[in-house]
């Protein structure tokens, strides 16, 4: 139970990595996006300060505007340098880089007339933008730090020379920056703002892909939990069913009728497999992957393993095509073993009469289909392959064997993918890569 319990905290552990992980993704995305809009305030304050010096001839205070816009780009080149190489961003640290934005932003207000500067409505663009990246209480915090800004800006700035020299065409020139810093921050927003939330949204995806595949790695969890129990329940009377079956095959009423003799002797073979079968789930459930694996190499696991299903099954025809051409020592267990025996015991209930396994060997992964004569799988199962309780049998519990496959598949770093055949029937394949059943010293040379 110490073990059951130490192996749920690590997935659990595992779970709340993976959400940071997609969490920290989508705040890099982020960064990156507001890096290179800082990029477009350094080209549009360069471009504002020189029409508006050269064309309109109005006097800025140039040295102190310049050494804030060279304080922006030093920080914008500091900004892209650490997070190229550092994918974590978190809320803090996006923080305060919209916090250096509205700072930058206030300086040069500051020296540009203030309030008095249609661009001043910019500051929406920082308190939207923290809207949509940040936290709630740092979201509050980039509004309050504005609304101080602009507040202070309307009783401290540096007055442009024109209001005074030229009041008469000021009006014109304010509406005129004014419909500029509109259009401005309206294509800005629409840009960015339909980015971010195409981020957000891939970001929300991921999360809901791991919080389904958590539930249903404690669905298997529990499952495997009922198994190793019911396994461990199972022995005695198995063992009682064996002690009966030898009584009965030596008493006199039974020694004389061949008949008998033979369903006794068929009852004990099936019995022996119900014994392997406990075996097999009690080795699972308590014994790792190196503990429970055999070396060996693909022809031969998957030879022995054809072979060993086809005597054990009521199979009328079964075809195994080994298309293997380069064979490689691996480590098989069984866990893998089973898995690729609930694919071919699912074939065998839909088509008793004919089922063929292939193997194929593509460059470094390996691929098993089986495929079946049956009904096919209906849309619905298709659209829900994977799925458990996903079957077409309509009995209770059904559909957890392929449930099962694509969960196991999915923990080796395979995939698992299902098609009806044109001439009818059902394919399930499997792709693995052989670096996570190869041998240590074969990983290498397969990667």
């Amino acid at each position: 139970m110490a073990i059951e319990n130490d192996t749920v905290e690590q997935q659990d552990g595992m779970k709340e990595v993976n959400a940071e992980r997609v969490g920290y993704a989508a705040g890099h995305k982020n960064m990156l996006y507001l890096i290179r809009l800082r990029w477009i305030a350094v080209v549009g304050q360069i471009t504002t300060i020189t029409v508006v010096s050269l064309v309109l001839g109005i006097h800025l205070p140039l040295p102190q505007m310049i050494a804030v816009l060279a304080c922006l780009i030093a920080f914008n080149i500091g900004s892209h340098l650490r997070w190229h190489e550092n994918a974590i961003v978190t809320n803090r640290e996006m923080f305060f880089a919209l916090l250096v934005d509205v700072a930058t932003l206030t300086a040069q207000l500051y020296f540009s007339g203030g309030t008095t500067n249609p661009f001043a409505f910019l500051y929406l663009l920082q308190v939207i933008l923290s809207a949509v990246l940040l936290e709630a209480w740092a979201t509050w915090s980039i509004v309050a730090i504005s609304c101080l800004c602009l507040a202070g800006l309307s009783l401290f700035s540096r007055p442009l020379q024109m209001i005074a020299e030229h009041r008469e065409t000021f009006p014109t020139l304010y509406v005129q920056g004014m419909l500029i810093c509109f259009l401005l921050v309206a294509g800005i927003l629409v840009i960015l703002i339909m980015r971010i939330t195409g981020n957000l949204r891939t970001r929300d995806e991921q999360l809901a892909r791991l919080r389904q595949r958590a539930v249903e790695e404690e669905h298997i969890v529990r499952m495997g939990l009922l198994a190793s129990g019911a396994a461990h329940e199972l022995g005695t009377p198995m063992a009682t069913m064996s002690v009966i079956l030898g009584d009965w095959r030596r008493m006199p009423e039974f020694a004389g009728n061949a008949m008998l003799q033979e369903e006794i002797a068929e009852m004990q073979a099936q019995l022996q497999r119900c014994k392997r079968i406990v075996t097999g789930i009690l080795m699972s459930a308590g014994e790792t992957r190196g503990e429970s694996s055999a070396r060996t190499t693909i022809r031969t696991f998957l030879s022995d393993m054809a072979k060993e299903w086809r005597t054990s099954r009521p199979v009328l025809e079964f075809v195994y095509d080994d298309h293997i051409v380069q064979d490689m020592p691996v480590v098989f267990d069984s866990a893998l073993k089973q898995t690729i025996f609930n694919l071919l015991d699912n074939a065998l209930e839909a088509s008793p009469q004919w089922i063929r396994l292939e193997a194929v060997r593509e460059d470094s992964t390996l691929r098993l289909s089986v495929a079946d004569a049956g009904p096919g799988f209906s849309p619905a199962m298709l659209a829900n392959f994977g799925k458990p309780y996903n079957s077409s049998k309509g009995r209770p519990g059904g559909g957890l064997g392929l449930f099962l496959v694509v969960n196991v598949v999915r923990t080796l770093g395979g995939t698992a993918a299902a098609r009806n055949r044109p001439e009818g029937g059902a394919i399930v394949e499997i792709t693995l890569p052989l670096a996570a059943i190869a041998l240590e010293e074969e990983k290498n040379d397969v990667t």
